[in-house]
């Protein structure tokens, strides 16, 4: 070969390899909540996603990936401009983060709208898993009702009879309640509804007394549940009124912020940090030694969440603008989930084992969130017979 053909065959060659080279990170726009009473779920969340990019070496799927983050601070007009301005000034097709079912209900339906995808690590409002569901929409952790579903059904299997339920007055709360009585074969007592922004439960707690229950089931996740859960012992209710809640009401932090007032409360959940599955193991620890705290189940979704998009990226070769070829990725679920085995239902939410979990002393002196049994297997949501895609 001459000295011209072999330097013609390497410019080739360089020009071949180029655009490989020079793939362009895939842009996440994380639209979530970092401040606040509610701030902690987000950045647990948002750890746990970067995490596991982290540990791809910068890639989800083999695809190079920039996160873009912001925090909606619990505002849904604040959520949904952050994400007008990442599809039109950063060009982001597939955004996730989001906490709270207010926030989403501001923010989902104008990313759908502007072709985008989004796949939620937390919220799973109702209205949006039936007849509003949509092919470029996902939840990773769950719908709503489930979550409280399992709580319902915790509560029976355990004997309770009366139930007073309380939970905030919002679309996430509605559909907590609603989800335990669904599964709850008792009598509910009473049913109520407090404020997002309440620091002071007195007069529930009040309530709650003069109705006399065997049981008291409530949703306030974040700093509320930190709250509500003090005021309740405090009440002296604790003592006298078991409560069961489902894990958005004592995860790890609140348990750590509560200490011995979450002794003995009975929780459900679809995850815990002693599952006993591979894929768990490694992320507990990874988590561990990366943040110096044991994960809580926001965590774990945010993690499953990258996990997810990273099997879609690799399934499309790293391309999100063809929405059709990546939701059709997405639905395979191809990864390793820390929950064991996942896959999605007709309508692009999760398909879930649930357990029963309870806060116990462990041998070293301090209260742990222990799994004891399962309470529902491959438990699919109540509005996805009405989802026709």
């Amino acid at each position: 070969m001459t000295l011209k053909g072999f330097v013609s065959g390497a410019a080739f060659a360089l020009l071949s390899y180029a655009p490989a080279m020079a793939q362009q990170p895939v842009k996440i726009g994380m639209v979530t909540t970092l401040s606040g009473p509610g701030g902690y779920l987000g950045a647990d969340m948002r750890d746990a996603f970067n995490l596991a990019i982290e540990m791809e070496g910068g890639k989800l799927g083999g695809v190079p990936v920039q996160v873009l983050v912001e925090d909606d601070a619990l505002k849904p007009g604040q959520g949904k401009e952050i994400a007008e301005r990442f599809m039109k000034t950063e060009r982001v097709k597939l955004l996730t983060g989001i906490i709270f079912s207010n926030v989403a209900g501001a923010v989902v339906p104008d990313v759908l709208d502007n072709g985008g995808v989004y796949v939620s690590p937390n919220a799973g409002p109702s209205n949006f898993a039936g007849k509003e569901c949509h092919a470029n929409y996902f939840v990773v952790s769950w719908q709503n009702d489930t979550l409280h579903e399992s709580a319902g059904q915790n509560a029976t299997n355990l004997g309770f009879k009366r139930a007073v339920v309380l939970a905030p007055n919002y679309q996430a709360g509605r559909d907590a309640i609603s989800g335990f009585k669904r599964f709850f074969k008792g009598e509910v007592l009473g049913e109520i509804y407090t404020r997002l922004d309440q620091t002071d439960f007195a007069p529930e707690m009040a309530q709650v007394r003069a109705a006399k229950p065997d049981v008291v089931f409530q949703f306030h996740p974040g700093g509320l549940g930190i709250t509500f859960a003090r005021q309740y012992q405090q009440a002296g209710l604790l003592e006298t009124i078991p409560m069961v809640v489902a894990s958005p009401s004592l995860d790890s932090v609140i348990l750590k912020a509560i200490g011995d007032a979450a002794l003995g409360i009975h929780i459900s959940s679809h995850w815990n940090s002693d599952l006993p599955n591979a894929a768990n193991k490694e992320f507990v620890a990874a988590f561990q030694k990366k943040y110096g705290r044991i994960p809580s189940y926001y965590a774990s979704q945010g993690y499953d969440t990258a996990r997810a998009i990273g099997a879609a990226l690799k399934g499309t070769g790293g391309k999100v603008d063809d929405t059709k070829a990546f939701s059709d990725a997405m639905r395979k679920a191809d990864f390793q989930s820390v929950r064991g085995d996942f896959k999605f239902g007709p309508n692009n939410h999760p398909i879930n084992d649930w357990y029963s979990l309870r806060v116990e002393r462990a041998s070293d002196g301090n209260l742990a969130i222990v799994t004891k049994a399962k309470i529902l297997e491959n438990h699919s949501d109540f509005y996805a017979k009405d989802c026709k895609m």
